[in-house]
């Protein structure tokens, strides 16, 4: 049964531009991997910044965020945004 409501959730930037969908979640909505989501990030750090593009979950649970939306995402302070914390939004493409 795939994911069919919007879900938010905060997850730490993992190495190699991962983040982790938490296992409750995975487990209440029953999510497929194969499913498309549409995927939307924002650092805590910076509450207006927010990307969006679509993406599937890999074996592990991990959603992938490509290197060009994080790199629009990045400052001069910190370009890399790897350890910090991400707000999530999930919600069916």
């Amino acid at each position: 049964m795939p994911l069919t409501v919007k879900v938010t959730f905060e997850g730490v930037l993992e190495k190699g531009n991962r983040l982790q969908v938490p296992k409750l979640i995975r487990w209440q909505f029953k999510m497929e991997q194969n499913q498309v989501l549409s995927v939307r990030v924002s650092p805590k750090r910076f509450l207006r910044v927010y990307k969006c593009f679509f993406a599937k979950m890999d074996r592990q649970g991990r959603v992938l965020i490509p290197k060009l939306t994080l790199a629009l995402m990045a400052s001069k302070e910190n370009p890399n945004l790897e350890g910090c914390i991400f707000d999530v939004w999930l919600e069916p493409a």
